[in-house]
């Protein structure tokens, strides 16, 4: 690996992690179109590497900021770690079957859904209180 990959490879991770730990985000929204367009990746390449370098660091120690300060919800985590479970196993399998540019499609079309809805209750909540 070159000097140069590596070290856009540290960028996209702190700043993913940074994102992460900030607004509770997963780290596929910043490192999945990081890779694709940084570093020429395949969708699925990117979707998968994203997915094996957060198994470590989702688990524990972004956890234990939130957890100290009461802030972590242990039953509802453990359904949802459950349910992810599964639906990560399916879609994966789904993704596979699609062509690339399908699941780039279904993956833009998802963060401009959730940007909107993000966009509006913050807008809206700004004048409710007052800037």
């Amino acid at each position: 690996m070159e000097l140069q990959t590596a070290l856009l490879l540290l960028l996209i991770g702190l700043l993913a992690g940074i994102t992460s730990g900030f607004v509770g985000i997963g780290g596929g929204l910043i490192i999945v179109p990081a890779l694709i367009y940084f570093l020429g990746m395949s969708q699925h390449s990117a979707q998968g590497t994203s997915l094996a370098m957060m198994l470590p660091p989702v688990g524990i120690l972004a956890v234990m900021g939130y957890a100290r300060a009461g802030h972590v919800h242990y039953t509802q985590a453990a359904l949802l770690a459950i349910t992810f479970f599964v639906g990560a196993y399916w879609g994966s399998r789904w993704a596979l079957r699609l062509n690339p540019n399908v699941v780039r499609l279904v993956f833009a079309g998802i963060l401009f859904l959730a940007s909107i809805q993000l966009g509006y209750k913050a807008w809206v909540g700004l004048f409710r209180k007052g800037l």
